[in-house]
């Protein structure tokens, strides 16, 4: 009867690992051609959130994606470097699902020619419990259909303090 119990819970351990390995594999991620007449311009890629209180509530950064481009441009791969940090791209007034640090999706915004979307970061500065003190980092990287610019890292900072 022991012997039968483990090679049950071996071959179930075997079937959900594999099963995890392959649910890992399969992607959502968009295949996007790049274009030569898509332009991604931005003005910075940096931000600074300053002295950021614990326990205030999160703060927000918004960077400016503009198309001076004449194709359409395509916005995806949105990804950020912490748990802590979301990132939501706003076009035409219309706002995406909030990604993160391990958000896998086939969501493409997509920016006409002389357009521009938003991209908003959100940091929770309470995530990391009270050991989350002092100076901070973010990155948000976002992929995009211009060859020049196929992926673009923002990065934002500030101190966060009890």
């Amino acid at each position: 009867m022991g012997k039968k119990v483990v090679i049950i819970t071996s071959i179930f351990t075997l079937l959900i690992i594999f099963g995890g390995v392959f649910f890992l594999s399969q992607s959502n991620t968009p295949e996007v051609s790049a274009s030569e007449n898509a332009k991604a311009e931005v003005k910075t890629t940096t931000g600074d959130w300053g002295q950021i209180p614990m326990y205030k509530g999160n703060v927000t950064k918004t960077f400016t994606i503009k198309n001076i481009g004449r194709d359409k441009l395509k916005i995806f791969n949105v990804r950020t470097s912490c748990h802590c940090t979301k990132a939501m791209i706003t076009i035409d007034g219309t706002k995406s699902l909030a990604f993160g640090m391990n958000t896998v999706s086939s969501w493409v915004g997509e920016v006409a020619s002389g357009k521009e979307s938003k991209l908003t970061v959100v940091f929770d500065p309470a995530y990391h419990g009270p050991n989350g003190v002092g100076l901070i980092e973010r990155f948000v990287s976002v992929e995009t259909n211009d060859k020049l610019n196929a992926k673009i890292t923002f990065a934002v900072s500030g101190t966060v303090y009890k």
